[in-house]
């Protein structure tokens, strides 16, 4: 009878462990732990029992590992109906044959074939440089190797080619135009309003052709990368090292200053378009672009903030939290480089410190993240200030975070380790609380616990994705922030290929490198593009016709440290003793391309000159006079 008495507190447990871990199996649900797991944990934590105690807790953790279980379930289960749609739809969008791409030259991507609130028959340089990018990777990695694929790259290609041509509002091809945003889907010139240039465009242009450049290089096509993608390349290459440090607008259109999505896909081009140029014979361009690329490492570091938080944009008054940041590290992936911080790649400890900011701020504004825990996945947006259709949570921007995660757990689980500092700290708490600073090695439970928490952290992202996903699998822009219906544009490109590539991400599928590995931040930066020629300065006289109020003065700052790197707040201050005519002369660096703008500042306000940015080559020697007008 003693041996029984013993038996019976593990029998009720046992019994009470078994109907939770099936009814949490059978709900497979988010929520699990909150509405499940807790309560199961309260109720035998309160055991009298000592041995009880013990047995409860091994049988707690076997509830979490069952709640991590069912979410995975679910994951899996929305993997396998969404996958298929969601190719499906980014191929409807490719012209000309795309079910809903009617009207698209060939290899043209639209953006939507939403044609009201809002209309987005349009094509974009960067989406379609990102959907394509997708595609390529599914033709390299062999996920997809048929023939109609391989015909849709060699017209997506043929269809940059011909739009790199096309004269529009930010200039021709040789005077700015390949800044140019957006264009109709019969590759003619939109001349509408618009946030232009766009200098993001140019550079994923680069990486998805690159990369297809380097399979058919690996396969023995040199004639057809030699004769058909350099020319393309070496247009877009050549403006992103001429005009990285210039100001355009960030990848949402809205703010036109440096922004941090944009010059991290503008160093990434660069890299791999010195190793392609190198391959070629090219080592003159070779060069340029490695010394033009390590100009724009240095400059990609000044968006980190200490507080622990990539800023997106060097303007625009919000407060920096961004999808940007993310967007940018999964953009910017590149295995080899383990979890680098110079180039934030997913698993460095900025990129997550900068996750958890960028998740954290919007916990408490939609309505359908009420009440989930505070480490728990939540739906995210763009940035937390967006009035954009309401100001929604997207579906991209929350497959983008799941897909940051997934390359981080690649990276973690190949080198054996996983690393926090005290940047990180805060990232890694959310999942266990006591974690110190320190280096856990694949043998210890806190490398185990880590690597368990995070893929479900992930997971969770790819769940909410899922339960607003409506039924069909068709993905829009956004879903609403309080019911979660669609909302905004219909089959939107990005957002079938944002969540291939977070699928593929969790499947541990790694994109080709581009030689992230081992960069070195160089100890002294030089902020202008292009390189220049030559030793020594030449004073150079700016003069610009501008009438102003009482009060009111004129600034001028560009893309050189002797005119303040583009910082508004230490533009170099113009002289009104020939007003109209405002003046300063400043000694610049010779033979080297500058890039300008005045600026107005009035009562704290300032306002900058509209684009394009001004620019000239200063001289070898001597002296040297602009005469302007404010525009």
């Amino acid at each position: 009878m003693a041996h029984e008495s013993h038996r019976r507190p593990y029998g009720r447990v046992a019994r009470l462990t078994f109907i939770v871990l099936l009814t949490i199996g059978l709900l497979g649900i988010e929520g699990s732990y909150k509405r499940h797991v807790k309560p199961f944990k309260d109720a035998i934590l309160s055991s009298n029992s000592f041995r009880e105690m013990r047995l409860s807790r091994v049988l707690y953790g076997l509830a979490l590992t069952a709640a991590t279980w069912a979410q995975s379930g679910v994951v899996d289960t929305y993997i396998a109906t969404e996958s298929p749609i969601a190719k499906a739809g980014v191929l409807a969008n490719i012209g000309s044959d795309g079910s809903k791409s009617s009207g698209a030259k060939a290899g043209v991507v639209i953006a939507s074939p939403s044609t009201t609130n809002p209309d987005y028959l349009y094509t974009w340089t960067r989406d379609s440089s990102l959907v394509f990018k997708a595609i390529i990777d599914w033709y390299t990695h062999g996920q997809d190797t048929s023939a109609s694929i391989r015909t849709k790259i060699d017209q997506f290609v043929s269809a940059e080619a011909a739009q790199q041509q096309v004269s529009n509002p930010s200039g021709d091809v040789s005077s700015g135009g390949l800044g140019e945003p957006k264009f109709n889907i019969d590759l003619s010139a939109f001349t509408g309003a618009w946030g232009r240039p766009q200098r993001d465009g140019p550079a994923l242009r680069a990486t998805a052709m690159i990369t297809y450049a380097n399979w058919l290089l690996s396969e023995g096509n040199t004639s057809y990368v030699g004769d058909t993608l350099w020319p393309i390349l070496q247009l877009d290459l050549d403006y992103v090292a001429n005009n990285w440090n210039s100001t355009g607008f960030d990848l949402w259109e809205e703010i036109s200053s440096s922004s941090f999505f944009t010059t991290a896909v503008q160093h990434r081009s660069l890299r791999e378009g010195a190793t392609l140029a190198t391959a070629l014979s090219k080592s003159s361009l070779a060069s340029t672009y490695t010394t033009q690329a390590a100009n724009a490492l240095c400059f990609l570091q000044s968006y980190w903030n200490p507080t622990g938080y990539i800023t997106a944009n060097t303007g625009g008054g919000r407060s920096g939290k961004d999808a940007n940041g993310v967007l940018a590290s999964i953009h910017t992936f590149d295995a080899d480089a383990g979890c680098d911080a110079a180039t934030f790649q997913p698993c460095s400890d900025k990129a997550l410190a900068n996750l958890k900011t960028y998740v954290d701020a919007f916990r408490s504004i939609y309505g359908i993240n009420s009440g989930i825990a505070a480490n728990g996945a939540v739906a995210t947006g763009r940035y937390p200030e967006d009035s954009y259709q309401g100001g929604n949570p997207w579906y991209l921007t929350t497959a983008a975070v799941a897909e940051q995660l997934y390359d981080a757990l690649i990276v973690w689980k190949t080198q054996g380790t996983i690393e926090v500092t005290s940047i990180s700290q805060p990232f890694f708490q959310q999942f266990s609380s006591s974690v110190a600073v320190g280096t856990y090695a694949s043998s210890t439970s806190t490398y185990t616990a880590l690597i368990s928490a995070v893929q479900d952290f992930a997971d969770g992202f790819i769940s909410i994705h899922g339960k607003y996903t409506p039924t069909g699998g068709g993905l829009a822009e956004q879903f609403d922030k309080d019911n979660g219906t669609p909302v905004s544009a219909v089959d939107l490109t990005w957002s079938y290929a944002a969540i291939t590539t977070a699928f593929e991400a969790r499947a541990g599928v790694v994109p080709a490198s581009w030689g992230a590995a081992g960069l070195t931040v160089p100890t002294t930066c030089s902020t202008s593009g292009g390189g220049g020629g030559g030793g020594g300065t030449v004073a150079v006289t700016f003069n610009v016709q501008a009438t102003t109020q009482f009060g009111e003065n004129i600034y001028l700052t560009g893309s050189v440290d002797a005119l303040q790197n583009w910082s508004p707040d230490d533009a170099l201050p113009l002289s009104a003793q020939n007003y109209p005519t405002w003046s300063i002369t400043v000694n610049l660096p010779a033979s080297t391309l500058i890039q300008y703008k005045y600026i107005r500042k009035f009562n704290g306000q300032i306002t900058w000159e509209s684009d394009p940015n001004n620019s000239f080559t200063t001289p070898q020697s001597g002296s040297f006079t602009l005469n302007d007008s404010w525009r």
